[in-house]
């Protein structure tokens, strides 16, 4: 009986053939594909540029250009005089690395050629390889498309590639190289095998439910691992907007009454002068916008408009554009002038944007508050005076840069809640790819739990398999792929 049960279970690991067009490893058939050939490192003048090409011409390739025409060894950096194929005229003298595949970035014969960063001797470097039988200039992500096919990379990994490449924060960086190892890639095949075992115990009961040697307890085992999978796939749905905050930016909005010093603090935290400081009150009309990297976080800071009412039509309209950006913001930053605190704009300010905001479940979709009060170099030794249910504050003065660190730790660790710690905890989702195949396993295993009927529920977790192995690369169309690749460079 075991023995039946064991080929059930070999049966459903081997469902990629299946539900989908590619290897259980989730690679495409890359079939006959021509060598490609492109510059993957920076354009302009550079010490040294990287030219490299993948394919099964590029021994060829590299016999053609350097003197000696014999392959040198692999993986070993060797000086070679590269030279043009056709006229025999010397390009330059190179250092270059052959990879026979499939022990190579793309799973195929490539070829590295570290030349001199010159314009003209890319150009011609470039030419020559034109010019060789079988090659042709690479497409952008070409070169990361084929380690996919080959199965050198999931497309998890393919992600964190391409967010390695774009990454401009440090927590980008560090995100985006768990991801590039692996770890999500990981995970999710770790649920899917939960999902082979329980499929396995589903469909022993249904061939050998009448069996009195088949093991107690079989469909309750199945129920467990299915419990516990929906628990871990709840939570990562749950915290799915910090991965993406992470990868695209946390928007952090400033907010306040007019002159409370909004303006300086934008510019002060993004080292330029991206908003107009005047005494006079309601200079900044509209909402202005730009990225910075604060505390090691991407984010997308907004300077605004005053709050405050019985003003002009164009700044009525700025205060407007201001309220809605208020809905928009991940984390607000209320601005107030400390040597002002009494006053009626201050006063409004607090009732109607600090306290709803202070009030609200911080666990919900609501933006994360910060009080800051400026000015404190026009406070007296004593500090502010009494303010009657004044939340908790930072103190800080845009003209002198005191308490600026201060202000800077604790925007640490808010963006840190707001975008989550790509040191520690479990892979995030950054993604809204990721995120609708983790919905959809979840959902198929709601339909698991409701149904009654056996070959239903077995059926119901071959869905809930099949957007698990979609989201490392098994089964995704060529759309998606093509989304996804698009992304990338000529050269990578």
């Amino acid at each position: 009986m075991w023995r039946g049960l064991w080929s059930l279970a070999a049966r459903a690991a081997h469902w990629p053939h299946r539900l989908c067009t590619r290897q259980s490893s989730g690679a495409l058939d890359p079939g006959p594909a021509a060598t490609i050939f492109a510059l993957s490192s920076g354009q302009g003048r550079c010490g040294i540029a990287v030219i490299r090409t993948s394919g099964p011409a590029s021994g060829h390739a590299l016999r053609s250009l350097t003197e000696p025409r014999n392959l040198p060894p692999a993986r070993k950096a060797s000086l070679r005089l590269l030279s043009d194929p056709r006229s025999g005229e010397p390009l330059d003298r190179a250092l270059v690395l052959w990879f026979p595949g499939p022990q190579s970035f793309t799973g195929e014969d490539c070829v590295e050629f570290h030349v001199h960063g010159g314009p003209a001797v890319v150009s011609g470097v470039l030419e020559a390889l034109g010019s060789v039988p079988g090659l042709r200039p690479a497409e952008a992500g070409e070169f990361t498309k084929r380690a996919f096919a080959h199965g050198k990379l999931s497309l998890t990994e393919v992600e964190g590639l391409a967010d390695l490449i774009h990454a401009e924060t440090e927590s980008q960086r560090r995100q985006a190289l768990r991801q590039l190892d692996g770890e999500l890639g990981h995970l999710c095949r770790s649920w899917a095998e939960t999902l082979t075992k329980a499929l396995a115990h589903v469909e022993a009961y249904i061939d050998f439910g009448e069996d009195d040697n088949l093991e107690e307890g079989v469909l309750e085992q199945a129920d467990k691992e299915v419990r516990k999978l929906e628990v871990a796939l709840d939570a990562h749905l749950r915290d799915a907007r910090r991965g993406q905050r992470l990868r695209s930016g946390a928007h952090v909005v400033v907010t306040g009454p007019p002159n409370a010093g909004k303006s300086s603090l934008v510019n002060l935290l993004s080292q330029k002068p991206v908003s107009i400081v005047s005494p006079e009150p309601g200079t900044t009309r509209d909402v202005l916008e730009t990225p910075v990297d604060l505390a090691g976080f991407p984010v997308l800071l907004s300077d605004t408009a005053g709050l405050r009412e019985g003003v002009g039509p164009v700044e009525q309209e700025g205060v407007r554009r201001a309220r809605k950006r208020l809905e928009q913001a991940d984390l607000v930053l209320a601005m107030l002038d400390a040597s002002n605190l009494a006053s009626p704009s201050s006063c409004n300010f607090l009732d109607t944007v600090v306290a709803p905001l202070g009030t609200r479940n911080p666990s919900g979709s609501s933006p994360r508050l910060l009080l800051v009060l400026n000015k404190s170099d026009l406070l007296p030794p004593e500090g502010p005076g009494p303010c009657p249910d004044l939340p908790p504050h930072l103190l800080l003065s845009c003209l002198t840069g005191a308490g600026l660190h201060g202000l800077l730790e604790v925007l640490k660790k808010e963006l840190a809640a707001v975008c989550g710690d790509p040191s520690t905890g479990p892979p995030l989702l950054t993604r809204a790819r990721h995120q609708h195949h983790l919905q959809g396993c979840l959902d198929a295993l709601g339909h698991y739990k409701q149904t009654k009927d056996l070959a239903l529920a077995a059926e119901a977790l071959r869905v809930a398999w099949g957007h698990l192995t979609r989201l490392t690369g098994g089964g995704g169309t060529e759309e998606i792929l093509d989304i996804i690749f698009q992304d990338f460079c000529v050269g990578k």
